[in-house]
């Protein structure tokens, strides 16, 4: 769970992503591939000595990553860079000194030759310390530069062994970068506390922990996380929310950027012809100190001014983000130049902060517009728009009152029947 310690590394990403879109104007089209860079992976395996262990599958742990890494070389998409970076791996002494510095490439970051990356994974051996935060320092370094997307997988079977250089704390750092870097951990038969940092790290830039116990699992999460970088990155683009429907700036397909106010709202307008349906969310972040209870609201109005749908969530402070999302399917028009319906997202928060800290400016703010083929299936809920579904609620109310007469009058008769005989 996020804690208060992580406000601002919980949000990073979100105010990376507003200082990166400034510079495109509001309404323009998002959500495009930012460019033809190569998605890049650097694998960071724990070698040290704990990794003799055998209690995974009858076998060592250094045995199950090793057929891991070999399947997941196997199954790494054509476009995708990958390196393998090994901590523990080469000091066997008991200098703390040195042991944390033991951290290398094993095979460089770049086009993957399969064999040449195997060969090189089948010559570990079980060695010796655990310097997590500085192998996370060095693979940030392997990952510089380019536009992709950029991911680090890092597989341990315990905590850092090089302390004070806290390894959540050296996440934290990455992170504040503003890179893009994701991190995402695993751990080998894990302990409570290895759990909480391994987690720690993962949290810090927005990627996932996942706990591994098996060898076929652990192929499985590293082949998703390596499939998972070479999806296109998407840049958000910065607009600006208007006071009021009439005035708000029309938004098509995409991912958004903004500023929401405390107690203010934020207007943004989408056209939904007949027979599309609108899916629209949005996320708050808290990048400062804030109260425990706070909410989000999200509402879809007319250009009159009547609510369609809403969407809403409650926060308790145990999170540093509120989401919420909505949908709305315009029904099929009687004619074929029926025009496209002007729908206006209202957006509202209720954080509020502690006195002496800045209300501006407002709290980031992510918003998803999606608008799609409508729903074809009459079983499909969302085709009744239940967000003005009064006919089907009357149905039902019908339905029942029947059902209601049938019963009493079947009651009555079997009665009668028993008392007769």
């Amino acid at each position: 769970m996020i804690t208060r310690t992580r406000l601002a590394a919980g949000t990073c990403a979100l105010l990376a992503a507003l200082a990166a879109g400034l510079a495109f104007p509001a309404g323009a089209v998002a959500g495009e591939p930012t460019g033809e860079d190569a998605p890049k992976v650097d694998l960071v395996l724990d070698v040290s000595g704990s990794m003799r262990t055998r209690d995974i599958d009858g076998g060592t742990r250094m045995a199950a990553a090793k057929q891991a890494f070999n399947e997941v070389l196997d199954a790494t998409p054509e476009e995708v860079e990958l390196g393998i970076r090994t901590l523990g791996a080469d000091y066997p002494g008991d200098d703390r000194r040195t042991g944390c510095k033991d951290t290398a490439q094993l095979y460089p970051v770049g086009p993957l030759d399969r064999t040449e990356a195997k060969t090189a994974v089948a010559t570990l051996a079980p060695t010796g310390w655990t310097p997590i935060g500085p192998a996370l320092l060095k693979a940030a370094d392997d990952l510089d530069g380019g536009a992709g997307s950029k991911r680090i997988v890092l597989i341990s079977d315990g905590e850092d062994t090089c302390a004070p250089l806290d390894p959540c704390e050296v996440a934290r750092e990455i992170a504040a970068k503003g890179i893009g870097l994701t991190i995402d951990t695993l751990g080998l038969v894990p302990n409570a506390k290895m759990r909480q940092q391994l987690s720690c790290i993962a949290e810090a830039t927005g990627g996932t922990y996942t706990s591994v116990e098996h060898t076929d699992e652990l192929t499985e999460k590293v082949n998703q996380l390596v499939d998972r970088a070479a999806d296109p990155v998407v840049t958000p683009v910065a607009t600006r929310g208007a006071d009021s429907c009439a005035k708000a700036p029309t938004l098509k397909s995409g991912l958004y950027t903004d500023r929401a106010e405390f107690g203010a709202q934020r207007w943004y307008r989408v056209d939904v012809a007949p027979g599309r349906e609108l899916r629209a969310s949005v996320s708050v972040g808290a990048d400062r100190a804030v109260n425990p209870s706070h909410g989000v609201l999200l509402r879809a109005v007319t250009a009159h001014g009547r609510e369609i749908v809403r969407g809403e969530a409650a926060g308790d402070g145990r999170t540093d983000v509120l989401s919420t999302g909505l949908r709305y399917p315009k029904a099929e028009g009687g004619s074929d130049d029926e025009p496209a319906e002007a729908v206006c997202l209202q957006v509202t928060h209720s954080f509020s902060v502690a006195s002496g800290v800045k209300t501006t400016p407002g709290l980031p703010l992510e918003l998803t517009v999606d608008v799609v083929d409508g729903p074809s299936d009459a079983d499909d809920v969302a085709s009744f728009g239940l967000g003005r579904g009064w006919w089907l609620l009357g149905v039902l109310v019908l339905v029942g009152f029947l059902a209601g007469l049938l019963w009493g009058w079947l009651s009555r008769w079997w009665f009668a029947v028993w008392r007769t005989n």
